[in-house]
């Protein structure tokens, strides 16, 4: 009878250790977060970031948490002062592939060129703490979440050390829900420590979406949304090609893994056409190149930071 006891209670404690690994993220309404209505993010919480007065430092740090047990990122933390941010241009993430990751265009959709739905979104900012191909920092996000989302709430953060040299405390959830691969959003929350909160202070969902297309979060895979309408303009389907001043037809997806780019033969980096840097390069530097990215990065060049190709 003794021994059947400590057989439950030990089952007891196995199952519920298993319950907690399995489901990490509540779903989005048991934490208060509202659906997608339209807008990128929303504030939570009030708006007010929950680190505890232990958390607060002004010692610079970067915690990344470990890979679950299904690959998926977890929850990343920092004290981020001007002594973490990058004083070199990103490197080549593209190695790195994140669950949920099922890649595909959606030309006069996606404001990127190409127009891939998907990108290789860092948790914490690449400009914030420098991290390049770091697989706990990465996850799969659509290009809307990636830009309309995070970014202006990183410039932000980013801004404000550069200009005050504080630190600034920031912490980054992504929300799975259940045992999905892609994640439904992130939610960040930052806290300038010197001023209390004065200077920074916010706790925001960004929303994992993109207007137009249907996004399976169980794996990340995706289609056209046939009901959805926006109004455009040719502009939206039709690109002026740099070199000759003819336009490409981008209605149509490009064939797959090839993409044009303009590299500098001199700086060694490349760019997508579309670039504002490309207007400033030297006719003779221009290296005119329809390819694949891996090809152009194995020749030595690299990225632009500012286009991210």
């Amino acid at each position: 009878m003794k021994k059947t006891r400590i057989a439950f209670i030990l089952f007891m404690i196995i199952s519920t250790i298993i319950l907690v690994c399995t489901y990490r993220v509540d779903s989005r309404a048991e934490s208060g977060i509202p659906e997608y209505s339209g807008a990128p993010s929303v504030a939570i919480n009030d708006n007010k970031p929950q680190f505890s007065s232990d958390e607060i430092t002004t010692s610079s740090f970067e915690s990344y948490g470990a890979l679950d047990k299904l690959g998926r990122c977890t929850t990343a933390t920092a004290c981020i002062g001007k002594d973490l941010m990058p004083t070199e241009e990103r490197d080549s993430i593209g190695m790195v592939k994140p669950t949920g990751w099922k890649q595909n265009k959606y030309p006069g959709l996606v404001d990127s060129d190409p127009p891939y739905l998907y990108n290789r979104c860092h948790m914490i900012g690449y400009q914030l703490t420098g991290e390049n191909a770091n697989e706990k920092n990465l996850i799969t996000g659509t290009r809307y979440m990636n830009v309309e989302g995070m970014l202006p709430y990183e410039n932000k953060v980013a801004e404000y050390i550069k200009s005050t040299g504080n630190h600034v405390m920031y912490r980054v959830t992504p929300v799975f829900e259940g045992n999905n691969l892609l994640c439904s959003g992130v939610q960040i929350e930052a806290y300038s420590v010197e001023d209390k909160g004065k200077g920074i202070s916010f706790n925001v969902y960004c929303y994992n979406v993109q207007p137009g297309v249907v996004i399976d979060s169980k794996d990340g895979s995706n289609k056209l949304d046939e009901n959805y309408t926006k109004s455009v303009s040719a502009d939206d389907f039709q690109v002026t090609a740099p070199d000759n001043g003819t336009q490409v037809d981008r209605s149509m997806p490009a064939e797959a893994e090839t993409t044009a780019y303009i590299a500098n033969k001199n700086t060694k980096k490349f760019h997508y056409p579309s670039c504002s840097s490309v207007k400033d390069m030297k006719e003779k530097n221009k290296l005119y190149y329809e390819g694949s990215r891996e090809d152009l990065i194995e020749q030595g060049y690299v990225p632009c930071k500012k286009c991210n190709p």
